[in-house]
């Protein structure tokens, strides 16, 4: 049963990982007690053990977002959450897990005045069994968030250093900014699953972690149509099993047809779902189901003037999607920031390709002994979105610049590509998008040049054989490896007629001069045989960034027919 809080407002109260649902689940977003702890003292002052907090907060809106009902945009060394829940005998039968899906940065959780856990990490899903901890009636929950974005083994993505927002760094996210739930599962459960689409053959692999004995059973179904069925035997632990499908529907973009997937393993029982594809190079080609398909990215930030990180609705991440596909893109780059699953969901159903990032920006990829923080984490997201059918590339690293007059360490770069091919070699992975490329699958690039005819002749110099003389060349030698432009553009347009408005460029000085240059930029890419794809800086404007082809606020600034007519017409290296 869909569980309820105490308060009746419940924000975002869809599930909110659809590739691993059971039906017994209680949201706990909406109002809790929440205390700044400006001095990071509170866990040394015991605040776990305060009856109270000194005001309210609405989860899972970070408090310097509009939507928290804090507005504090300041910053915060650490920030201190409590409310109650309630547990019920028939609950303490079994299990209770205690999810968050994501906290910026360090979380200490605390139940009943005790320590259940921590983690480090801004952006990924994480979880604590605290069955040991609860008791039948009102139970206490208690969260502190620990948070600095100047600390230099803590990425940070596109949250500002400083204290305004500058450039392309925008306001700061800190605490509780995805749903915060519990689950209660029998003492036997299924702990974990990946699925290994295999379109070729018409089947489908599945790994699956178990805690306890018992049968696992897998069921899947296309459109409530039976398609498969296996089952294996466990005492525990990783379990494999294979299982032919009866039809074949193709995952392809514009259209997900995805697969119903139900497991049971004794009395629990989960749904989630895969989808049938596959990709790879041929040459500079990439195909989708061995058909070349032109990756038409857009560079997607993932935020929101009034909650920042978190979408106000589940209806405004489904919006970002149809606005994208509205203007001629086929898919986006989720720029320096891990979506949360329901937003890939939702790519996964309509049949939209992504790029899985990580927000790598201000964490110093000069200095080896910082994997620890970076490497834990990556991980834990590529593991999370392993199953999303959308995701088509890795990219840990967004241009590694000097720091401080220092360069990157390859090792660093190398290791994290090596990690992330051992933890999926099913996909490509870029090891940092645009610059400095040590070993990477796509040699992508990122280049805001603005005059169309410099353009032309840098890829028309290159379709001629000479080397591709963008940003960066000098550091940075391609090898025959796949390419993308995966940022260019960027051209500068503010509808809200305020001149500090930060873009690439001079501005064209009317709408027709922005169509023009927009055309004659993306006609030199599609007109390439070398070049398999872009992503176009940006969808929307993002507070005062302003090259979107959006407002901030998701308006139009131009007529999506204009848009769609430039980006989406045939490419050279598709046909």
């Amino acid at each position: 049963m869909q569980g309820t809080t105490e308060m009746n407002f419940i924000p975002r109260a869809e599930h909110p990982n659809p590739q691993f649902e059971r039906k017994n689940w209680a949201n706990l977003n909406g109002e809790w007690e929440f205390e700044i702890d400006y001095g990071k003292s509170g866990i040394e002052r015991k605040f776990y053990e305060r009856d109270s907090l000194d005001s309210k907060i609405i989860v899972p809106f970070c408090p310097e977002s509009e939507l928290s009902g804090v507005g504090h945009k300041d910053f915060m060394a650490a920030v201190w959450y409590r409310r109650t829940f309630p547990i019920t005998k028939q609950q303490l039968s079994g299990r209770v897990i205690l999810h968050f899906g994501a906290v910026d940065y360090e979380a200490v959780v605390y139940v009943n005045q005790k320590e259940v856990g921590r983690h480090c990490g801004g952006y990924t899903s994480f979880s604590f069994d605290i069955t040991d901890f609860v008791a039948e009636g009102e139970n206490v929950l208690t969260v502190c968030a620990i948070d600095d974005v100047r600390n230099p083994y803590q990425p940070r993505g596109k949250q500002s250093e400083m204290y305004y927002s500058h450039e392309c760094d925008y306001t700061r996210t800190t605490g509780i900014w995805q749903t915060v739930w519990l689950e209660y599962i029998p003492q036997n459960y299924i702990k974990n699953v990946w699925f290994y689409p295999d379109a070729d053959n018409c089947k489908v692999t599945v790994k699956a972690d178990l805690q306890g004995g018992g049968t696992l059973e897998v069921f899947t179904a296309y459109q409530g149509k039976e398609t498969g069925k296996a089952s294996v035997i466990s005492k525990g632990g990783t379990v494999w099993l294979e299982l032919p499908l009866s039809e074949k529907h193709l995952w392809e973009c514009g259209n997900g047809r995805l697969y119903d997937v139900t497991l049971n393993f004794g009395e629990d029982e989960v749904k989630s779902y895969f989808g049938l594809r596959n990709i790879r190079f041929d040459g500079m080609k990439f195909l989708l189901n061995d058909k070349p398909v032109f990756q038409r990215l857009v560079l997607d930030q993932g935020f929101y003037p009034d909650g920042i990180y978190t979408a106000p609705t589940e209806e405004a991440l489904i919006r970002d999607i149809e606005l994208s596909l509205a203007a001629g893109f086929n898919g986006a780059r989720l720029h320096e920031k891990v979506f949360e699953p329901r937003f890939l969901y939702h790519c996964d159903r309509m049949g939209y390709m992504v790029w899985g990032e990580y927000a790598n920006w201000g964490f110093d990829h000069t200095d080896a002994d910082g994997l620890s923080a970076f490497l834990s984490e990556w991980r834990e997201a590529i593991t999370r979105d392993f199953n999303h059918p959308a995701v088509v590339c890795w990219s840990p690293f967004n241009e590694t610049w000097d720091l401080n007059g220092r360069q990157q360490d390859n090792r660093v770069l190398e290791s994290v590509y090596r990690e992330t091919k051992a933890l999926d070699s099913t996909r490509p992975c870029v090891d940092t998008s645009g610059n400095f490329h040590v070993v990477t699958d796509i040699f992508d690039v990122h280049t805001y040049i603005q005059d169309v005819e410099e353009f032309k002749k840098i890829f028309s110099d290159f379709e001629a054989g000479e080397e591709l003389k963008v940003q960066c060349h000098e550091r940075q030698t391609h090898k025959g490896e796949p390419i993308n432009i995966s940022e260019y553009g960027g051209i500068r347009w503010d509808e809200s007629g305020v001149s500090d408005g930060w873009g690439y460029g001079d501005a064209p000085k009317t709408k027709e001069e922005f169509l023009s240059r927009l055309k004659g930029l993306t006609d030199v890419i599609l007109d390439s045989n070398k070049i398999f794809g872009f992503c176009y800086t940006q969808l929307y404007d993002v507070e005062q960034e302003v090259n979107g082809l959006y407002t901030y606020e998701r308006k139009p600034k131009f007529e999506s027919a204009d848009l769609h007519h430039i980006f989406s017409r045939k490419a050279k290296i598709e046909e």
